[in-house]
């Protein structure tokens, strides 16, 4: 669910599904921004009638990705965060993903009709350790706790202090130490990148709880 192919979150998203295929998975590495265009729940409520229960019936570029997704054994969710949130793109799709299989029934609770483990990478500018003062950890425990009752269960993979440009001098930015990136991006982020291989290998061993 990043708008840049190539960058830190496209990155860590393809390692973790290298070490998922050298499980012997089979892996479908899906970007959002290629895809058609697509919107976020429209609120038509075609999901809880009787013929289309639990299946989102908007047709666009999210309809297939859907689709893929509930056939599936396992997710993985990769995600730059932008202005203390998820992309526009991350967020049309977890809207679909999930109100689809809303109830508002007493009598079920979910039309979801399997559990898979979730692995959920969120890169950013921000360091780690920051999350939980500026609140980019209650905005991820929300969606860990929708993510969990519909899909479910979640790991976190975050990576912060991430290298955002190929060249800082064009832009005039005075707040960044260019050099401590740019050495971060050499020594940090390669090991960032092996840990992403093992948590997609981790997916398909069975061992996720």
């Amino acid at each position: 669910a990043s708008p840049r192919a190539n960058w830190n979150t496209a990155q860590l998203v393809k390692e973790a599904g290298l070490g998922a295929k050298g499980q012997n998975a089979e892996v479908k590495v899906i970007d959002l921004y290629k895809l058609d265009k697509f919107t976020g729940c429209i609120s038509c409520f075609g999901c809880k009638l009787p013929a289309n229960l639990g299946k989102c019936i908007c047709k666009d570029g999210l309809t297939d990705v859907l689709e893929e997704i509930r056939t599936a054994d396992g997710l993985i969710l990769g995600t730059p965060n932008y202005l203390g949130e998820v992309t526009a793109g991350f967020r049309a799709l977890f809207e679909r993903l999930i109100f689809q299989y809303l109830t508002y029934k007493k009598e079920v609770s979910g039309y979801d009709e399997k559990k898979i483990p979730v692995l959920f990478i969120m890169t950013s500018n921000v360091a780690e350790d920051m999350y939980d003062d500026i609140g980019y950890t209650a905005m991820l425990a929300g969606y860990k706790k929708r993510l969990e009752r519909f899909i479910g269960p979640v790991k976190f993979m975050i990576c912060g202090q991430t290298k955002q440009v190929a060249d800082y001098s064009k832009y005039g930015w005075t707040n960044f130490d260019v050099e401590a990136i740019e050495q971060r991006h050499k020594t940090v982020f390669p090991m960032e990148k092996a840990k992403a291989f093992a948590l997609g290998a981790k997916m398909v061993s069975g061992q996720w709880e």
